[in-house]
């Protein structure tokens, strides 16, 4: 279920506000239902990423929640079938020595959208208010700071034109146990599970509530937060997506035709004359080989 951030936001545990519906958990959305409604919203994206340049506006969408909600699958559902030119993922790193010592949104404003672009974070300012907060990397006296300047810094961002829309990923610490449990077992996830992840799963309730203050202090009217339930990724990420498309626009966009003529002759084959020629093909490995 998706939770509008008006309601209570978490338990007196700091938990997710038991997003968890307990027996549907266990009812997640088959990957073939999941893939086909995906295919429709992305073409409604395309549609959209055709109006935001045709009009020349700018998108932002922030991504939030703990580790593992499933904010890089969303962003990666997202981007994946638009122009990486027009479309730029965000998921910067720990902050350098210099980059520490700036105005704490200064390294975020250059990756900011110019006219008919759309700037997607994995994970964003909201650092500060969250792992910085609740894993001691900054001082109260700055989260305070922060949670004072964001509201306008945001409504600067917004009265500028900018279309700004910020999520926060639920999912509870069942499902969080899951997923780093994976992440340990499976190679190729490997490189998401950190130390600071593992140290995370001790601080679940204290994320909550660092969570819960940053809600209060950040949900404007200028800049509301939607809050949606990623227990079930595949369902989740279909929510968001929808949930996006739904608050922009439908302005139609007529795709430009293009002459596509045959070539008046057979195929050529591409050949190399000088000594650089191909490398072989890639053989594939066969059981026991």
């Amino acid at each position: 279920m998706t939770k509008k951030t008006g309601e209570k936001n978490g338990d007196k545990n700091g938990g997710d506000g038991s997003v968890n519906q307990g027996a549907a958990a266990l009812a997640r959305l088959p990957k073939a239902e999941y893939e086909e409604q995906l295919a429709h919203l992305q073409i409604e994206l395309n549609e959209m990423a055709r109006w935001l340049a045709y009009s020349r506006q700018r998108l932002v969408v922030l991504l939030e929640g703990r580790d593992t909600a499933g904010k890089g699958g969303v962003a990666a559902a997202i981007t994946a079938t638009l122009n990486p030119r027009q479309c730029h993922l965000v998921a910067l790193g720990k902050p350098s020595e210099r980059e520490a010592s700036q105005w704490y949104f200064q390294r975020y404003v250059p990756h900011l959208p110019a006219a008919g672009e759309i700037a997607i974070f994995d994970r964003s300012w909201y650092n500060r208010a969250g792992v910085e907060r609740v894993m001691g990397f900054c001082s109260e006296e700055q989260v305070h700071a922060f949670l004072r300047q964001v509201p306008t810094f945001e409504r600067l961002l917004v009265d500028d034109g900018i279309l700004l829309f910020k999520y926060w990923l639920a999912v509870d610490q069942a499902q969080q146990e899951e997923r780093f449990a994976e992440r340990l077992a499976d190679p190729l996830k490997r490189w998401k599970l950190s130390e600071v992840d593992l140290q995370a799963r001790e601080r679940y309730a204290a994320y909550g509530r660092a969570r819960d203050l940053m809600l209060q202090a950040t949900h404007t009217a200028d800049a509301p937060w939607t809050l949606v339930d990623f227990n079930d990724q595949r369902l989740g990420r279909l929510t968001l997506i929808r949930h996006l498309l739904d608050r922009l626009p439908d302005y139609p966009v007529p795709e430009k035709k293009l002459d596509f003529p045959g070539l008046g002759h057979a195929p050529l084959e591409e050949h190399f004359s000088g000594p650089i020629q191909p490398i072989s093909p890639y053989r594939p490995r066969r059981n026991g080989g």
